[in-house]
């Protein structure tokens, strides 16, 4: 049975909109440098408040963001796995995006992984969406290698019109999948 917290699971991880008990735990992720290794900044306390406001609005508004996950063995918080969409200039936006950030501990125990396939099934199954890209810097070989253990094939690299100035990060490569 459906544990009525979330709106879906995978075999280990349960995903949900975001609470304000989430703030603290993530702005600590949002603030680790190695998390935010392939970002340009860490993000402050405040920024992650507004990020989470956002997903809850877009959650509200179009019924996906990048989820809350918790692990379901203990419920912890792990950090965000989800779908959201993106309009920056580009040849492939307005597009739905598939990301993921987790707490460092949380690394190489393959939910980012898992919890990407299952937003897939969810995106695909559920919502009707036929499309889902991934966008990372092209020197962030992690998050291509969990592109392509989930399906995804290389379709373009370009430059990210809000990196643009980021000399380490401006050139990205966007990933696709369809239903």
């Amino acid at each position: 049975m459906m544990n009525a917290r979330y709106l879906f699971t995978s075999q280990r991880l349960g995903f949900r909109n975001w609470l304000p008990a989430d703030i603290a735990p993530m702005a600590a992720i949002n603030e680790d440098p190695d998390v935010m290794e392939f970002f340009p900044a860490i993000k402050t306390y405040k920024e992650t408040e507004e990020f989470i406001e956002r997903m809850q609005q877009q959650m509200a508004d179009i019924g996906y963001c990048y989820f809350a996950v918790e692990k379901l063995n203990d419920g912890a918080f792990i950090g965000f796995i989800g779908l959201s969409d993106q309009v920056f200039e580009s040849s492939f936006t307005p597009c739905t995006d598939i990301g993921w950030r987790l707490a460092q501990d949380q690394w190489n125990k393959g939910y980012a992984t898992e919890g990407a396939q299952r937003c897939l099934t969810y995106a695909f199954d559920k919502l009707g969406i036929t499309k889902v890209h991934a966008i990372t810097p092209a020197i962030n070989l992690r998050s291509q290698r969990i592109m392509q253990k989930i399906g995804m094939k290389k379709a373009a690299e370009f430059m990210h019109p809000l990196l643009i100035n980021d000399e380490r990060l401006r050139e990205c490569v966007v990933y696709e999948i369809g239903k």
